[in-house]
């Protein structure tokens, strides 16, 4: 299975069902995609900024909310099977990603999996068990977000000194090889992790260590 980053800033999530699987899945796309969430009850759960649409589809229903949403993903939560299946198929039919809340493996060409994810931008780690197991994957993700700590700080400081290198004329095997130091420093990263700590300050030692007279600060 091979995991891909989707961008869903002014896209459209649809999602079928209200109930606590429907809310989860409504709360992680709402923080970049617009999303409607169609169901005739809803869980007593947060939503975060989706609109809420009470309704009931039956399965020759989601076709049409399918086609009146123009979504880039529908997501299948509700508790009948069988509207599940009209929205997977209406949703591949309309050219657009499905996401099954009651399937785990063997999925069909265009089903996709959401996995745990662990963000200190710009670094996101994401954990997936193909949909067998959520509770596995939030407990590892749980575990993962405290080594995260830091690692957005070190993505824009590298960065930051990789452009420079580059600019300075440094030669692409001592760049390489520089930065390869710079991201396992544990100085470098227990001064990001550290409020009042000089990260840069850190890392300008760790360089010119490494770099000798081709590193000038």
């Amino acid at each position: 299975m091979a995991l891909l980053a989707h961008d869903f800033t002014g896209e459209t999530v649809l999602v079928f069902g209200g109930g606590r699987v429907g809310a989860r899945k409504a709360r992680g796309f709402a923080e970049e995609a617009a999303v409607v969430v169609v169901s005739p009850e809803f869980a007593d759960a947060a939503f975060g900024d989706a609109a809420l649409v009470r309704a009931a589809p039956g399965p020759d229903d989601v076709r049409e909310w399918v086609a009146r949403a123009d979504p880039v993903l529908v997501v299948a939560a509700t508790d009948s099977e069988t509207v599940n299946d009209a929205a997977a198929a209406a949703a591949r039919d309309h050219g657009a990603l499905v996401n099954r809340a009651d399937e785990s493996g063997g999925r069909r060409a265009g089903s996709v999996t959401v996995p745990a994810t662990v963000e200190d931008d710009p670094v996101t780690v994401a954990v997936s068990t193909g949909g067998a197991s959520p509770a596995l994957a939030k407990h590892l993700r749980e575990r993962i977000g405290d080594e995260l700590a830091g690692a957005g700080g070190m993505a824009d400081l590298s960065g930051e000194v990789r452009a420079e290198l580059k600019a300075a004329g440094v030669p692409p095997a001592d760049r390489r090889r520089a930065v390869r130091r710079l991201v396992r420093a544990p100085s470098v990263w227990k001064a990001l992790r550290t409020r009042g700590a000089n990260p840069r300050q850190q890392a300008e030692v760790v360089l010119a260590d490494e770099l000798g007279e081709q590193y000038s600060p």
